[in-house]
């Protein structure tokens, strides 16, 4: 075989650059193995290297059906890597392991992926191949019993990957026209009203106490009494608990109307809104 075959066939199989791959035949003397062993510790340094720079860009992936679905954010250094083919193809191929693993994230990154290489090996090839730090973020699976799961994408990049990805479970067998506008709906409603959790109790205790704390330095200084003043907190607080359940928030088509007088009037379907989740890069 001959050496530009060698190289050809070297950057075939590990996705490296012609002179990585060129140097790496020099040093092992022709031994394509060796060779990609060499290239595989080099990537690993040069993966390490960019580990400590900041991934704020990259792209949010959902993979599944109606009865399971989940989310996976991946990050990146620019946007012009989250287009990337490479990038693209290795999130979309991720994302639907990451749906067969439940997003258990331990259990995904040992997992095989088609090349016969871990997705931390692959993970490893392609920061070193694009050259930017490459990590993954956050992720969810939503599987309800007698549920169906709708979806959202907003800044779609390509097919199943985007910038902002809602996942919204239903508690319905129903397959109406009617349920189906809904599930579509309230997905498109999550994206642009960002609730924190589906009631007021649901909100975590810390995110109230510190709107408490930011509420109090507020009217610290307004010179009004202790009672009046009080009675704002309190006031606001309410509000900012109603504001932040998807329930009580105002629904996004008609605002005259609450997200919950939305779901009663569609009875006798019994729609029940088990649970959400929203991923937007950068946010």
């Amino acid at each position: 075989m001959s050496d530009i075959e060698k190289v050809k066939q070297l950057r075939k199989s590990t996705g490296a650059g012609f002179k990585d791959c060129n140097a790496a035949l020099k040093e092992s003397s022709g031994d394509i193995d060796k060779a990609a062993e060499i290239l595989r510790i080099k990537g690993i340094a040069k993966a390490s290297k960019k580990m400590s720079r900041s991934a704020t860009e990259g792209v949010v992936v959902v993979s599944g059906d109606e009865k399971k679905m989940s989310l996976l954010e991946v990050n990146c250094e620019t946007d012009f890597v989250a287009k990337n083919d490479d990038f693209i193809n290795f999130v979309k191929e991720l994302s639907e392991l990451n749906n067969q693993h439940s997003s258990n994230i331990s259990e995904l990154t040992k997992s095989m992926m088609k090349n016969n290489k871990t997705v931390d090996e692959n993970l490893v090839a392609l920061i070193a191949k694009i050259g930017e730090k490459i990590t993954i973020g956050r992720s969810r699976t939503l599987q309800n019993k007698d549920s169906r799961n709708f979806t959202y994408q907003h800044s779609t990049i390509k097919d199943n990957v985007s910038k902002l990805v809602v996942i919204v479970s239903l508690s319905t067998n129903e397959k109406t026209e009617k349920v189906d506008l809904f599930g579509k709906q309230l997905s498109m409603h999550i994206a642009a009203s960002n609730p924190i959790a589906l009631n007021a109790e649901g909100i975590d205790k810390e995110l109230i106490d510190k709107e408490v704390d930011l509420i109090a330095e507020e009217l610290k200084n307004s010179g009004k009494p202790e009672e009046i003043a009080k009675k704002i907190s309190l006031g606001k607080i309410n509000k900012f608990k109603e504001e932040n359940s998807l329930m009580t928030q105002n629904w996004v088509m008609d605002p005259k109307m609450k997200v919950k007088d939305v779901l009663n009037s569609l009875k006798p379907s019994n729609l029940k809104i088990n649970e959400f989740v929203r991923i937007k890069i950068a946010e």
